[in-house]
């Protein structure tokens, strides 16, 4: 029995991108879903401030406090023992990262001095002070 040929010998080469678009368009939804959550962040209440914005291109690491005296880098809570080594391992990883500590209106005044103080003393000059919708640069010497 014999097969019978019916193209001339060219190969058509065609892409079918119907697999392609359901992909692209399943992962756009679970990213605009996900986004919003990723910026949410620990429920700060800011003071006011009047310092120099900080360019959205810069990266930070984010030490906040929050009004019962709780601290958090990165969003995940920590005690004063173990601030420093997270501090550390984070700024290791991404040397040109900047430190902003994020303090609630109601927090207490001596926690974020502390925390300011335990930065200072591991190395840590470079620490700026987030207000609402404005950051307060610390450089120091």
């Amino acid at each position: 029995m014999r097969h019978r040929r019916h193209h001339s010998g060219k190969i058509k080469a065609e892409v079918n991108l119907t697999p392609l678009i359901d992909i692209m368009t399943s992962l756009l939804a679970i990213f605009m879903i996900t986004a919003p959550l990723l910026t949410s962040g620990i429920p700060l209440n800011l003071p006011k401030g009047d310092g120099k914005t900080i360019d959205s291109n810069e990266k930070t690491l984010d030490i906040g406090i929050n009004e019962k005296g709780q601290i958090f880098v990165a969003e995940q809570q920590v005690n004063m023992d173990n601030l420093i080594k997270k501090v550390t391992a984070i700024v290791s990883e991404n040397p040109k990262i900047q430190m902003m500590i994020s303090g609630d209106q109601k927090a207490n005044y001596g926690t974020v001095i502390e925390v300011m103080a335990a930065l200072r003393q591991a190395g840590f000059t470079q620490v700026g002070l987030k207000t609402d919708a404005q950051t307060v640069l610390n450089k120091g010497k």
